[in-house]
């Protein structure tokens, strides 16, 4: 089942859900993706269940939703502060070839001739796969900001004025509510752009900070329930309505030298993310980029990202925001 969510002029949400290829229909009653989600969560019922009581009213147009901009990120916040952006990296493995230099690399080389980037990827490679009921290790974590970064499908990504780079991250993302126990419970994944500065990334690796502290975009939809193993996409930039560049790219644990199971472990793990009501937007990596490529963007470039299964692709412009003058006063 994939579920969304669509605008209305009087500020109202419209929760449309469907099967992949099928036409979608409004759920009656229901306010918002977040507002089931939590409904479902502390009555121990599947978000499924809680679909079905409500039962499904009239047919939706997405794609008209979407062209007329009135798609919303399928889950948002009533409070923006209550729902996290984070992520984590190093975590897939990459094509054939680039795995088979990985190994090499990792299982062959003296420990001191290895980057920090790369003993981590060892890390993963070793115990990023724990057998049930063992603690894998912890993988690399990032924090890119709260829901007031996080864009609608077809709104504009903007790069901030000081960056250096506005580049894609074409991503898995897992979509969680923090039930009123504080269980964290997952309605499913959805496509996403993790959007980055990789130039500053590059000047050195201490900066994976600053470089992660950007916009990112999610959806239109969530896939609900688990994620297959094996999960194949498309990355693509288009610049003036021409294909600029393009690849595939893969996700899915058949793909990635960590489970989701241990992402979500040491991300949960941690008290403040299992805050009653919260929203978590959880990405988990990629090994496909154009800056790889050396693929400069520009603004008014658009990306687009999508996969078999997860609905509608994920479309954003770039944009570029006008330099500020950042005043510090003293009270």
């Amino acid at each position: 089942m994939l579920i969304s969510q669509i605008g209305n002029e009087d500020g109202s949400i419209t929760v449309a859900v469907r099967e992949e290829g099928g036409p979608a229909r409004a759920v009656r009653g229901a306010g918002s993706v977040h507002a089931l989600a939590l409904e479902a969560a502390n009555s121990g019922r599947s978000l499924a269940a809680v679909i079905e009581e409500k039962g499904l009213g009239d047919e939706i147009d997405l794609q008209a939703a979407y062209a007329a901009g009135r798609l919303l990120a399928p889950i948002i916040h009533p409070d923006p502060a209550h729902l996290h952006l984070t992520g984590t990296g190093l975590t897939h493995l990459g094509s054939a070839a680039t795995r088979d230099s990985m190994h090499r690399k990792t299982t062959e080389a003296a420990e001191e001739t290895l980057t920090d980037s790369m003993k981590m990827f060892r890390m993963g490679l070793e115990n990023g796969k724990p057998k049930p009921g063992e603690t894998g290790v912890q993988p690399e974590w990032f924090y890119k900001g709260n829901g007031t970064q996080a864009v609608a499908p077809g709104a504009a990504l903007v790069s901030p004025s000081f960056a250096l780079d506005g580049g894609e991250e074409p991503e898995m993302a897992g979509i969680y509510v923090i039930a009123g126990d504080g269980t964290p419970f997952r309605i499913g994944f959805a496509v996403a752009n993790e959007f980055s500065d990789h130039v500053t990334e590059r000047i050195n690796y201490l900066y994976l900070a600053h470089s992660k502290l950007r916009q990112a975009s999610f959806g239109p939809e969530i896939r609900v329930g688990a994620a297959p193993d094996d999960i194949r996409g498309f990355s693509r930039i288009l610049r003036g309505g021409e294909v600029l560049w393009e690849k595939p790219f893969v996700s899915g644990e058949a793909n990635m030298s960590h489970t989701f199971a241990n992402l979500e472990y040491h991300h949960f793990k941690y008290g403040l993310f299992r805050s009653p009501g919260d929203v978590h937007v959880h990405m988990f990596g990629t090994a496909t980029l154009s800056f790889g490529d050396g693929v400069r963007t520009e603004a008014g470039d658009v990306f687009e990202i999508g996969a078999e299964g997860f609905g509608l692709p994920l479309r954003n412009p770039l944009a570029v925001a006008p330099e500020e003058t950042i005043e510090i006063r003293q009270l």
